[in-house]
């Protein structure tokens, strides 16, 4: 077996997309998927699963979740290894984790893309980019982040973030 991390985007925020995370529990282990715990309200899952491609993962995940909830959820997986190389790459220094987030692409973002962004105009944020996750650092807040209303324009539907906060508990309870 494989331990898995699913991130939903875009579910519980502001009231609407409403995934009740006991759920979103109940549903993946209806998809025979074992050991399964969230974290937050916001779409994190761990579970374990037989090793397989995370596209396949990504594909029942969403499909049982539509078809729960009636409306269509972006999934992105990523295994424990890939979780753990995540975190292992961080290319900048974490100096406030609240401030710092990861954007899980999906799929790995065109270069074209992210070529186009100068991060340096949208000073004092930080942007690096990853195999198939970007790294952020924010020292004013998200909210008041210059770079991220960009990247979404950008990447539209393809990518969600998570604080390192919320990236490092994921990955203690992967391994």
């Amino acid at each position: 077996m494989t331990r898995y991390v699913a991130l939903l985007r875009g579910v519980n925020v502001g009231g609407h997309r409403r995934v009740p995370m006991a759920d979103l529990r109940r549903v993946l282990t209806e998809l025979g998927y074992a050991e399964v715990k969230t974290l937050l309200q916001s779409g994190n899952a761990v579970f374990e699963a037989a090793e397989q491609p995370t596209a396949d993962l990504v594909a029942a995940i969403e499909a049982k979740l539509v078809g729960e909830f009636g409306f269509a959820v972006d999934v992105m997986v990523r295994s424990g290894a890939e979780l753990r190389a995540v975190v292992a790459a961080n290319p900048l220094e974490v100096s406030d984790p609240v401030r710092f987030a990861v954007a899980f692409l999906s799929p790995a973002a065109d270069p074209a893309v992210l070529d186009a962004v100068d991060p340096d105009s949208y000073a004092p944020d930080l942007l690096r980019v990853g195999e198939h996750e970007l790294y952020m650092y924010f020292p004013n807040g998200l909210g008041k982040a210059r770079l991220s209303p960009i990247l979404t324009r950008k990447l539209g539907d393809k990518a969600t973030v998570r604080n390192w906060n919320t990236v490092t508990k994921l990955l203690a309870m992967v391994e």
